[in-house]
Formats: C-alpha cells, structure tokens, sequence
C-alpha cells in the first residue's frame, strides 16, 4: 500500500488535464481529490509507525543492478510526506484562485501532481537508486512549474537556472549512491542505515560524502548555489508556495536527515556541513534584508533558513537533529503562508514592490492578520512556533566554539528583515498611488493561509502536542540507532543561554532597522559580486570552450564522419583478428539450392545497383525495396515467417511513406564528390562489407550455445502460446518490446517536430522551389478508388486476423498494425489525405499514447500480483457458442504495440501530407462513389484548372 502514496499522484497526474474541460472547479477538485486519497493512504500506516516498526515493501526490478521498486516509511517519511501532502492540497486551493481565466489550469495541475508524486517517492524510497530517480523527476518536473510562464524571459532563465543546478547535483548524486552501495553492501536504504560504521571506515567514505553532500547542497540551494532560488521566483506564487516552502528545497535536508546515521559523526561531516549551513544562513539573510521584491526577501529567508537546518544536521548531535526536524515543521507552515500571502497583495494591489506598498492592514484586514501572525513567527516571536525552533537552534549552537555568537547574527537578521517585511507591507499609513486599489481576495485565497498561520499559533501556543509525537519520532528515525534526548517544547524554559541569544537578537534586530537607510547608503557603494552574473559568465566559459576545443574536430560534412567511424571500425576489426590465433570453423555448409543462388544474385545485383545508381532517388527506393523482398524470402527459407510478415509489411509502408516525401525532392542528388574521395568511401564500404561477411561465415560455421532452446520449450507453459516468436517479444523479453514501442513514438513525434518547420517561412520556400510541380491528370482514378474501398474491409479483417492468431501462429501486434495502417494509406493514396482523413477521426496522437499505455499498464497489472513486470499470464476458458479459449494478458501488451504502430504510420502520412499541401491543394470531389464523372478540364501546360478558369475558358 505504501507505495500508493508516491504512485496515485504520478498516475493522477493524467487526470486535470482531461478533467479541465468540465471547468476549473472539477479540475481542481479533482486535483485534490487525488491528493486526498494519497493522504488517506498515508495516513493509513500511521499507527504502524507509531508503533516503532517502519512499514516496508519491495518488488524486483532489476535486480542485476541492485535496483528494486522499495518503498519503506519511519518517522521521518511520515513527516515530510504529510508536509508534502498536506500543503499540496492547500496550494491546489489557492492556485484555483490565484491562476487567470486564461491559464492552463489543467496543464497545471498535472505538473503540480507530477512533482508531488517525485517528491513523495524521494522521502518514501528505500531503494537508493530509485531515489536518485525521483530525484531526478523532481529536478524535470520542477523546470516545468518554474518555467510555467514560459513567455517572460525571467520565467525561462529561472527554469533553466534551476535545472542546471539541480540536475548537476543529481549527477553527483548517483556516484555517490553507486559508491554508497558499494560500500554498504547492498541498495537497500533500510540496510545501509544500520551499517553506518561501515561505511564511515570505508576509504570511499570521503567521495560518498562529498558526492551527496553536493547533490544535497544544489537541491537545497546551499552556499555557494544559492542563487537559483531567488530566479526560481519568476515562477506564480502557488509553485513558490509549494516548492520553496515544503517540498523541492526541503529535499536536500531531508536527505542528510536520511543519511545521518550513516554519514555523520565525522570531523570532515562537522565541518563542511556546519560551516557550509552557518555561512548560507547569514550570507542569505543579509541579502534578503536589503531587497524590494516581497518574493524575493522571502526566498533569500527560505535559503537563510535552509542554511539554518543544515547547519543543525552538521552539529552531528541527536538534540541538534530534533531542532532542525521541529523547525522543518515551522518554517513551512510560516513561509507557504508568507508566499501566499505576497501573491495575494501582488494579485490585488499589482506590485511586489515593497516600496509600494504599506498600510494594507486596513484594506486587507483579514490578509494582514494572517500575514502578520506568520511574519511574527518567522521573526522568532514568543508565542508563535518559530520563536520555539529558534529557541532549539541557539540551544544547540550554545554549545559549539564560535558558532553561538554567528548563530545570534543569524537570528538578529531574521527578525529585522521579518519586522521589515511586516512594516513595509501591511503597517504605516494608507497610500493613494497603490498600482491597484487593494482589498481582500475570495475566500478561496486566504483560506489556506488561514490554515497555516492557525497550525503557527497552535503549535506555538502548545507545543507539547507535537513533542511526545512526530517530532520525536521524526526525530529518532533521523538519528538511527542514536538515542535522542526526550524533548521538552514549552513556551517558557526560564532563563536560558538561548532566551538571552534570543532577546539580544530581538533588540538586535529593531535596532538595525532603525539605521537601515545609512546602512543601505553604505551597501550600494560596496563591491557585491552578483552570483546571477557568475553563473552566466560560467555557462558562456564552458560553452565557448566547448565550442573552442569541438569546432577543429567538428566538421559539417557527414560523409567525412562516416568516413571517420567506419575506418576506425575496421582498423579495431582488422586488428582483433590479425593478432588473435584463427582455426576454421567445424561445421558443414549447407547444400546449395538454385533458387537461393538466384536470390543471392538477384540481392548481389540490387545491392550494386543501388551504390551506381544511388544519384536516381526514385529508383534507389525501388532497389532497396528489391533487397528487402529478397531478405524476406531468406526468412521464409529458413523457417521464420513471421519475420517475412514484417519484413515485407515494413517494406511496403515505409517505401509508401518515402515515395511521398520524395515527391518534396528534386529527382536526383547533388553532385557527386570528387574521384579520390569516392575512391576512397569505397574502400572504406568494401571492408566493412567483407569484415561483415567473414563474422557472419566464422560464426555460422562453428558450434555455439544458444538459449533458443529454453524459448522453445517454455513458449507454451511460460508464455502460453505456440509462436516463440511472438512469445519472446511480449514476454520473455516483452520490456525490450516496451522500449521499442517507445522510442517508435518518439520517432514518430521527432518526424512531426523535424518537418513542421517545413511548413513555413525559409524551409517552406526552399521545398517549393525544388518541387517538379508535375500533377497526375486524374488525381482520383476511379478504378483505384473502387478498388481500395473494396479492399478496405478485407484488409481490416486480415489485419485483425493476424493480431489474434499472433500468440500461437505467425502474426501478432506489430505486423497487424502494419497491415492495418496499409489499408488506410491506400485510401488517402486513391482518394486523397483530405478524404482519409474527415473519416478516420481518430486521433494519431492519441493512438500513440493508448499504445504506450496499454503496453504499460499491462505491465504494472503483473507488478500488482507480485509478478515481475510485464509477466504474461494466460488461463484456458469455456465461452458459450464460441468453445474452448485460450486468453492471455501478453494480448493486451500486443494490443499496445499495434496501436503505437498505426499511430506511428498515420502521424507520418498526415504530417508529410501537410507538406505537401495535398489536404488543402483542391476540394475533392463530392458525389457517387465521391468521384464527379465527366471531362477533366485542365490547362495546356496539363495542371488542373480552378473554378474561375474554367469559366473563363468556357467564356473564351
């Protein structure tokens, strides 16, 4: 079951954008409705977890790899996964109300899920390596959300800032678990937590902890990469909200939460973490407390109080993990309120302008409230639950050299650009220049802060509910085997070391506001170096080096590069079999048959036509055409039907498909190159072709195992069918097939992306100056049109007929698919695309998709009964009137694989036939048979006359 909680919303993540054309508020309900049932589900193992024993499950993956889908939740998964879920649901709220009429709010909402479930899976993982996959969903998902207003330039920059950061931390992330692993002895996280002396006293300990430490440092924007969250704000508040808040940038302390048992304890783990933590916190906070831009003061905070968290894990001591476990609470209580809140004023006021802005408590009372009461407890006020974490922080820093006295700065700079925030936006007098006039938005905005500032003064005002429970328990499972001391919240403690540092930070912090303006005056005529400027110069370095040490070995000629490639393929060959010893081979050939031997010429003869004649592009097809049919007639001599089924199927669309593009090409290629060169291309073909030839003739005459016997025996008691071919595609090795029918829709996709830009401006022009502009006289002949629609219906019955004979007799998805796509190509070749096309309404896209998820929803049926993926399984029924059946799921699986081919063909055809503008060159005829009979009136030079020529010839 636990894995439902990180799988509901990666699968829900289908629904908002279906669910959106019923209107906004049943997507958004809907959006909610699948967080709601991923929370039920959480809360489900609480009990459990409660009890002392993590709840585990685990099915194989890859376990050549170690990798394995684990999922396991302690203390600490509880925690954040109730973050994740519980202000998600908060933030689909208020995004229904914040985002405009115009927006994609389906398109949203599946981005939102998708992140929500990568998140989820990141603190639910107990594999290690699947970690590093939702982390890595996380970083892709998050360039999506950031990116969401992808027509501002800031949008864009910050979603390619973040991805830069974070995915070259996910780089360092999988060394460091590859090397983790090794160390540990196994993937397995709950394994590796209790082997953490292992892998302190392992000499790849260091790597290990400088790989995650990076990988840590980049997702939670720790000096010194801490400058692409700021940009992440051109992202709308809801994403702010949610990902700077809860989730995304939590992700790096949740990990060094996680591996603390295993990596911590160490004087290099004290001082990079701890000081890397302090430096972000004060470094932060000090920028935060100088800028104007309500989101951006909020994020440089959220990166002050990152800083604050991971120098508390760096303190290496149980009490010290309690506090940064207790302040993970708060701070995303106070700061997804805090966010929102800045998006109300901007939604309703039309700034973020601090110096805009003030005196909104009296038009926005009920935003101000909340706003204030969430400000208060980020600025560490008694009686709101920040003041108590902050409390926790400056216990634990009490008792550390140096750190105490930076630890209070830290705190003084929080309360100042808190207060200041506060002052700035909702106190002081009302203006008259605000950009809009203000007031309090819907319910649906404030109602989720109204939530979160209640959770901030509920925990603040008493503690002890959380103390003696997630807190604690949250708290344990970060530190492992470490006992943690019992925790006691309370608002008043007495007179502490920390209540002084808290106090002395408090006045601190007002006093520093009262010279803010000379201080401002004194940083403008500093030296700041920008960090956004850094970045830039660095990626334009790196690209200009690249550019530099690519471009002498980068030529523009792909000749040369094949020329390249295929001369160090054969000096590798050449040089493998003159220095190995050689025998001949033991086995006998076989006899030789005359007709073999006139395939063989037939083939021999093409072969060489082709690379003469190669410059005719038309008859170059019709040869390569002539080698593929003599390929299949190999097949069917040696026992393999099915393969000449695809073979020729194969050979028929794509020589189809390719015919219509060539029509786009002048008749014959450019020049040829000069003699040496072709000399020497031919050289280079003429080895390859030999060394070819003599691998194939030493293995075909030498004994060797082959596994073809175990398909053959299990095809029918494994995979339920008789045709092992079939069987070793949808079973055996069915994944390979789910690849495969991938990346066909990826082809498919990069054909409509490659010759879209042929369909406008430079490449359109280009295309129709080589056209030949040649038109058949009758575009429709009757006689091809009849016979087509005749054929039709056969050919369906045909292509269905071998669809469900494939599991046991040559066939299957693949080769019906072709056939299928066959008969409808043959209506779009006798009465035009425009025809084929208004009747055949289905979607090519969406063909595509269905296949996929056929295919892959087959798959996760047998993960669901506990069987490998894609395991097929088959059972003998007795249906009335029809007998005894054999049924298997492989055939929902080939269901898969012959929708992705249809779509793949049909969305070939349809964008080649837009290119060629056949669809929209002339309305076809309407009538009998759709065909208007009659003389054909064309002009002289033969090309179809319109309507006004032809009633101008008729006049002349």
């Amino acid at each position: 079951m636990i894995a439902l909680i990180a799988l509901v919303p990666l699968l829900g993540a289908m629904l908002p954008p279906i669910v959106i054309r019923s209107g906004r508020d049943r997507c958004t309900a809907v959006t909610a409705v699948v967080s709601l049932v991923s929370l039920a589900v959480l809360l489900a193992q609480v009990p459990a977890v409660f009890s002392g024993e993590p709840v585990r499950t685990s099915v194989e993956w890859v376990p050549a790899l170690g990798l394995s889908f684990s999922f396991f939740l302690d203390g600490l998964g509880l925690l954040f996964a109730g973050l994740i879920l519980g202000i998600g649901l908060l933030i689909t709220l208020y995004a229904r109300f914040y985002l405009g009429r115009d927006e994609k709010v389906g398109r949203f909402f599946a981005y939102l899920l998708l992140f929500q479930g990568a998140m989820l899976g990141i603190v639910t993982s107990d594999n290690i390596l699947l970690l590093v996959v939702f982390w890595e969903l996380t970083s892709l998902s998050s360039f999506l959300l950031i990116g969401w207003w992808s027509h501002t330039p800031e949008g864009r920059q910050g979603a390619r800032m973040a991805l830069v950061v974070t995915g070259g931390g996910g780089l360092l992330l999988i060394g460091g678990m590859l090397l983790l692993g090794q160390a540990a002895g196994s993937y397995e996280l709950t394994t590796i937590l209790a082997r953490g002396e292992v892998v302190r006293g392992s000499p790849l300990y260091l790597p290990i902890l400088l790989l995650v430490l990076g990988a840590a440092f980049t997702k939670s924007a720790q000096f010194p990469f801490h400058f692409w969250l700021p940009h992440a704000m051109a992202a709308p508040t809801p994403v702010s909200a949610y990902l700077h808040s809860a989730t995304m940038v939590k992700a790096g302390v949740f990990l060094l939460a996680r591996l603390w048992p295993v990596l911590s304890g160490t004087e290099t783990w004290f001082l990079v973490v701890t000081g890397t933590g302090l430096i972000t916190m004060l470094i932060a906070a000090w920028i935060a407390l100088f800028k104007t831009d309500l989101k951006a003061i909020l994020a440089y905070s959220t990166v002050s109080h990152l800083g604050l968290m991971t120098m508390l894990l760096g303190f290496g001591t149980p009490y010290a993990v309690t506090a940064c476990v207790f302040h993970v609470i708060n701070h995303a209580t106070f700061k997804a309120a805090l966010f929102m809140s800045a998006g109300i004023v901007d939604h309703e006021a039309g700034t973020r302008d601090i110096r805009k802005l003030g005196g909104l408590r009296r038009l926005m009372p009920v935003s101000a409230t909340l706003a204030l009461i969430a400000s208060a407890s980020m600025a560490g006020i008694p009686l709101f639950n920040g003041f108590l974490s902050k409390e926790m922080m400056l216990e634990a820093a009490a008792h550390t050299a140096l750190v105490p006295s930076l630890a209070t700065l830290g705190a003084l700079l929080s309360v100042a650009y808190s207060v200041r925030f506060a002052l700035g936006v909702y106190l002081g007098p009302v203006r008259d220049d605000y950009p809009h006039r203000p007031h309090d938005p819907p319910a649906g905005m404030w109602l989720p802060v109204a939530v979160l500032a209640f959770l901030v003064l509920a925990i603040g005002v008493a503690p002890q509910l959380l103390a003696g429970g997630i807190v604690a328990l949250a708290g344990q499972a970060s530190a492992g085997p470490v006992p943690i001391p019992e925790v006691h919240l309370s608002i008043w403690h007495g007179v502490t070391p920390a209540l002084v540092m808290s106090a002395a930070a408090l006045v601190g912090g007002l006093l520093l506001l009262a010279v803010f303006g000379p201080l401002e005056r004194v940083r403008e005529k500093t030296f700041r170096p920008e960090a956004k400027a850094m970045f830039d110069a660095v990626v334009a370095g790196a690209v200009a080096a690249c550019r530099r040490g690519i471009g002498p070995m980068h030529a523009d000629s792909l000749p040369r590069w094949l020329a390249a490639i295929s001369a160090t393929i054969v000096v590798v060959g050449a040089t493998a079999f003159f220095t190995a010893t050689y025998a001949p081979g033991t086995r006998d050939l076989l006899p030789v048959e005359f007709l073999g031997v006139v395939a063989w010429v037939l083939l021999a003869a093409a072969c060489g036509a082709v690379v003469v004649l190669h410059g005719h592009r038309v008859l170059t097809l019709i040869l390569t055409s002539v080698v593929g049919l003599v390929v299949s007639l190999a097949f069917l001599q040696f026992s393999a039907p099915d393969l000449a089924l695809t073979q020729i199927s194969v050979e028929v669309v794509t020589t189809i498909l390719m015919l219509l593009a060539l029509n786009l090409l002048p008749k014959l290629t450019p020049p040829e190159h000069a003699p040496l060169r072709r000399l020497r291309d031919g050289g280079i073909a003429a080895a390859i072709g030999l060394g070819a030839a003599g691998l194939a003739y030493a293995v075909m005459t030498r004994d060797f195992t082959t596994i073809s016997d175990y398909h053959v025996t299990q095809a029918k008691p494994g995979g339920g069918g008789t045709n092992v071919v079939n069987v070793i595609l949808v079973d055996f090795r069915g994944f390979d097939t789910f690849g495969e029918i991938i990346v066909l829709c990826i082809a498919a996709l990069a054909v409509v992306a490659l010759l879209d830009s042929a369909l406008r401006g430079a490449a359109a022009r280009r295309l129709d100056a080589v056209r030949q502009g040649l038109e058949s006289a009758d575009a429709h002949p009757l006689v091809l049109v009849i016979a087509t629609r005749v054929l039709l219906p056969l050919a369906l019955a045909v292509g269905a007929y071998i669809f469900l004979r494939g599991h046991n007799e040559p066939g299957g998805g693949f080769i019906a698919g072709l056939v299928v796509a066959i008969a409808i190509i043959m209506q779009a070749m006798a009465s035009g695309y425009a025809w084929a096309a208004s009747r055949f309404r289905v979607d090519a896209h969406a063909l595509l998709g269905a296949g996929v998820l056929a295919a892959g929803v087959t798959g996760l049926g047998a993960v669901l009964l506990g069987r490998p993926f894609l395991t097929s399984w088959h059972g003998h029924f007795h249906l009335p009137l029809i007998g005894d059946v054999e049924l298997a799921s492989a055939m929902a699986f080939d269901a898969g694989v012959f929708l992705a081919v249809v779509g793949t063909v049909l969305l070939s055809l349809a964008q080649i036939s837009r290119v060629e503008a056949r669809a929209e060159h002339r309305p076809v005829p309407e009538g009998p048979l759709d065909i208007k009979f009659g003389r054909r009136q064309t002009t002289p030079t033969g090309a179809p006359l319109t309507t006004a020529r032809v009633d101008a010839a008729k006049e002349s």
